[in-house]
């Protein structure tokens, strides 16, 4: 099994930033790819970014690409998400993710976090 936790969400003004981190602890070996989805109220979960903790390679939704950066630190076990230039329409819940396949669907995903509340104001 692994655990999953997030920090870093919050309040914060439009064009600001944040950054999300995710601790992973448990069987982290067997977890090679991390990612992150949102989901706003009244709308499904979405891929936001995902990246390879042994490559480093990285993926983002079209919305993020410019404004988001994922990353992995394997000595800490956390991935974090950067966000900057945020606009209202980033609000929504923050989830990680981990599994092992590198795709942007959920269902790629065998473990999850509880969820981190971002809020944009204009």
């Amino acid at each position: 099994q692994v655990q999953l936790v997030e920090s870093g969400g919050g309040l914060v003004q439009a064009g600001g930033s944040l950054r999300l981190s995710c601790a992973a602890s448990g069987r982290t070996f067997s977890v090679y790819y991390m990612g992150w989805f949102r989901q706003a109220p009244g709308k499904e979960r979405e891929f936001v970014a995902a990246t390879s903790r042994r490559s480093g390679l990285t993926s983002y939704a079209d919305s993020v690409k410019g404004r988001f950066a994922i990353s992995a630190d394997n000595a800490k076990n956390t991935a974090y998400l950067q966000m900057n230039s945020l606009k209202p329409e980033d609000t929504a819940v923050y989830y990680c993710a981990a599994g092992e396949s590198f795709a942007a669907i959920t269902s790629s995903y065998g473990y999850w976090g509880q969820g981190t509340q971002v809020t944009v104001s204009s």
